[in-house]
């Protein structure tokens, strides 16, 4: 436009479909464009888009109630959004949805699965013609108000640089009226360099002068003047000065419109970045971009006076079909018209190139049709790139496979397939067994090419008819689309679990896997991809929890296994986000006077109800989830924030937290110790870190070496649960080991079973000969105090003593 710039952020797209997921997925992709409104039904769409009033309209064609076609009309019958662009979208391929689309008023049709960006282009280049045919609309009305005045001001001054006279009875020039201008200084009034001007002329006598000048402040859209200075000399003295002032910026607008429409679509246009044609209303080509004589190969004046069809061949791309030109559509149907899909254009050169956009008539003020445009661009990379980009966002970059968007519409097309020809689908959920661990000590490279072998052993199962997908870490489906029965499914997975027992090499090592395997088959036990997908999910549990290296079918009750262990971990994760995870501490008591010397920090969970959560149902699961090292943490920063205040109360007390295997597989886990004692001004002597046997084995060098760190900053390393393990003394030597803690399965049953007792002596026996500090868990009677004593166990806890308690009883407790 001419005096004014359009917004493009004030873009809005209207997007109608019955499909939630559909829906979301198109309005998040177009957010960036502007305005985005979603409605699922017609009804809804014809009301927000009256409201609305948007650009552009994705347009679902297959809708309850009211289909896309019927609500295009009704926009098209209302003035209100007659203008919209819509754009079908459907999952048909039949050329009559095509034909109806088109014949309905839409400017252009997608077919799901849509592809996000080629969506996106299309949305992009209507957006752009709205935009362009906006401004083209806009620039004539400036121009036509442009012509209807041509603003002058003549002005007469005396030789003393006063005002004599003024046409400008408005104040249109100046701010002020011809009387009020009357007397008034020409350097008070004048802009700087106009001023000069004047004066220059006044002084040395030049009859005449004509200047072109910037306003510094420019008034009513007046930025260029034209002044003319002419001195009225009499008897060879100078009288006067005439001062007179045209606005050039209108009239050189003027002129461009008076003398050539192509003129003023050749300035506007040659600097846009695609490439634009216009025509007059035979499809006489009048003008051509820069952009355009490239891509034609024609220059702009060979090509002026010849038919757009000559100039411009179009012939689809897959076909080689010739293709009408949408500028000649465009004027025999008076409305804007999309290019057709996969259109080539072929140059005066013979290069051929993929081309995109559309065709728009050219109103005059009235209304009646003046010629054509059509604006286009080169998408062959864009395409190529398209091809590219759609392939990644389906497919697992690790190993090429579909990823879960890909089998998500894989898994629900065979689910409509089968309800329509009476089949079953059987989708199978795949889970490496102990792979986290693996990818944890072995190293991220190692753990990728472990999975690349897996996929090409798995590939080496399926025909072509099946689909192998990898939708996360250690996780592949595989999708049946047609089993006749469960034994076909039995076989199957029976092979994959025997196939991954035989030991994979890679880079000269062996590696025995295993995996687990749940089933879900639709219709038995489910009908859409999404339950299908957590059924199998909840089987898979149930592999593992039946020792793993097996496959296990859904059943009923899995949902309600399943559904606990989802709320459970929403929310331990919640509980951790808001920092509402407790710790709970149990005294640990010198035995023989009872004195309390230090707490066990134990983690606890509650439910919405406010009840206490098994630590049983929520710590191994945070195991599973990487939970464990938030967890973790929340626990550490209380512990330590209490062992200060207890200090600091003149309570030395030694705070003990259980350490899981898992948090020893976070390298910066000793950092992260440091720096919260450190914050909490704690003295390292009063934490405590326990840990079991079986997190010794998993790697013991890197054990080793991270125990050594926290020794090393002061801290009591213990073994808890002793005995429960892979007890070996070899570790009691190598490790920087200060307590060991007796299991409390056996002090329960020291006094009725004798090989307890023998391994509680065992065991004390040792701890004194190590000189390493004895605690004994599970206390709960006399009997067993007094028994532990004699054995000459120093320390112990229990229920005989204190339960576990919240922070402000255990306060309560110290006094």
């Amino acid at each position: 436009m001419l005096f004014s710039h359009h917004d493009h952020s004030h873009s809005k797209v209207l997007v109608v479909d019955d499909e939630p997921t559909s829906l979301m997925i198109m309005a998040e992709s177009l957010s960036d464009l502007g305005e985005i409104v979603c409605c699922d039904n017609g009804a809804q769409a014809i009301e927000k888009a009256a409201f609305f009033q948007p650009d552009v309209i994705l347009l679902d064609i297959e809708m309850p109630g009211m289909n896309g076609f019927e609500v295009c009309q009704k926009l098209k019958n209302n003035p209100r959004t007659a203008q919209s662009h819509v754009i079908f979208v459907t999952s048909h391929n039949e050329q009559i949805f095509e034909y109806q689309s088109f014949a309905s008023g839409g400017i252009d049709l997608i077919h799901k699965p849509v592809d996000l960006n080629i969506c996106r282009l299309r949305v992009q280049n209507q957006l752009k013609l709205k935009h362009q045919e906006a401004q083209i609309l806009a620039a004539k009305n400036d121009i036509s108000t442009l012509v209807a005045q041509v603003p002058v001001y003549i002005s007469y001054w005396s030789n003393t640089e006063e005002n004599l006279f003024s046409n400008d009875e408005t104040g249109h020039w100046f701010s002020k009226s011809s009387e009020q201008m009357l007397g008034c200084s020409a350097k008070d009034v004048l802009s700087e360099e106009l001023y000069e001007a004047f004066h220059r002329c006044l002084t040395e006598g030049i009859e005449k002068e004509v200047l072109n000048i910037q306003l510094p402040s420019p008034r009513n859209r007046i930025e260029y003047v034209r002044a003319q200075i002419n001195l009225r000399i009499k008897e060879q003295e100078v009288v006067g000065v005439i001062l007179t002032l045209s606005d050039i910026t209108s009239i050189t607008h003027t002129k461009k419109l008076l003398s050539n429409e192509s003129e003023r679509l050749r300035v506007m246009l040659n600097s846009i970045g695609d490439a634009v044609i216009a025509t007059d209303n035979n499809a006489i080509i009048n003008f051509m971009n820069p952009i355009a004589e490239r891509l034609t190969g024609w220059h702009a004046e060979e090509a002026k006076g010849r038919h757009i069809e000559e100039v411009m061949q179009l012939t689809d791309a897959t076909s080689n079909k010739k293709i009408i030109n949408p500028i000649s559509v465009a004027l025999k149907e008076q409305r804007i018209v999309a290019m057709a899909l996969n259109s080539q254009l072929t140059g005066l050169d013979g290069r051929d190139y993929r081309v995109e956009d559309s065709a728009a008539p050219i109103r005059d003020i009235e209304g009646n049709i003046i010629g054509g445009i059509i604006v286009f661009h080169d998408v062959s990379e864009s395409i190529a790139m398209a091809v590219k980009m759609s392939h990644l966002a389906n497919h697992d970059l690790l190993t090429d496979l579909p990823n879960r968007v890909l089998l998500h519409d894989r898994v629900t097309h065979a689910c409509k397939v089968a309800r329509s020809m009476n089949k079953k689908v059987a989708l199978m959920l795949i889970d490496i067994d102990y792979f986290k661990y693996l990818n944890d000590t072995l190293g991220h490279h190692q753990g990728d090419l472990i999975i690349k072998h897996v996929a090409k052993r798995l590939e080496s199962l399926i025909d072509l008819n099946t689909t192998l997908a990898r939708i996360g870490g250690d996780e592949f489906v595989i999708l049946l689309p047609d089993v006749q029965s469960t034994t076909v499914v039995d076989a199957i997975a029976s092979d994959i679990i025997n196939t991954m027992n035989e030991p994979f090499r890679i880079d000269s090592q062996e590696y025995i896997l295993s995996v687990s395997v749940g089933v879900s088959v639709n219709p038995a036990d489910s009908t859409q991809a999404e339950e299908m997908m957590t059924h199998a999910d909840a089987a898979m549990y149930r592999a593992k929890e039946q020792g793993r290296n097996r496959f296990c079918y859904y059943s009923d009750d899995l949902e309600y296994q399943f559904k606990q262990r989802q709320s459970v971990e929403k929310l331990l994760r919640h509980a951790i986000e808001q920092d509402k995870i407790e710790v709970f501490y149990q005294p640990k008591l010198a035995l023989a006077n009872g004195k309390i010397i230090g707490v066990e920090a134990l983690v606890r969970l509650r439910d919405n109800d406010n009840k206490l959560i098994s630590p049983l149902d929520f710590i191994p699961l945070a195991e599973e989830t990487g939970l464990i090292h938030a967890l973790g943490k929340s626990v550490l920063k209380q512990s330590c924030i209490a062992a200060k205040e207890w200090a600091d109360k003149g309570h030395n007390i030694k705070v003990a937290l259980n350490i899981a295997a898992k948090q020893f597989t976070d390298g910066n886990f000793c950092n992260l110790v440091a720096d919260t004692i450190e914050q909490a001004g704690l003295a390292s002597e009063l934490l405590e870190l326990e840990v079991t046997e079986s997190a010794l084995m998993h790697d013991f060098e890197e054990i080793k070496m991270m125990l050594n760190k926290l020794s090393d900053l002061g801290l009591t390393i213990a073994i808890d649960d002793f005995g429960t393990g892979y007890s070996s003394l070899s570790y009691l030597k190598l490790f920087p080991v200060d307590v060991l803690k007796i299991d409390q399965s056996f002090v329960r049953d020291m006094l009725t079973d004798t090989q307890s007792m023998d391994i509680v002596r065992t065991i004390t026996s040792l701890a004194h000969t190590l000189n390493l500090q004895i605690v004994a868990e599970g206390i709960e009677e006399k009997q067993h105090l007094n028994s532990l004593i004699d054995l000459g166990c120093e320390l112990g806890q229990g229920y005989y003593f204190h339960k576990p308690m919240p922070k402000e009883e255990f306060d309560k407790l110290l006094g």
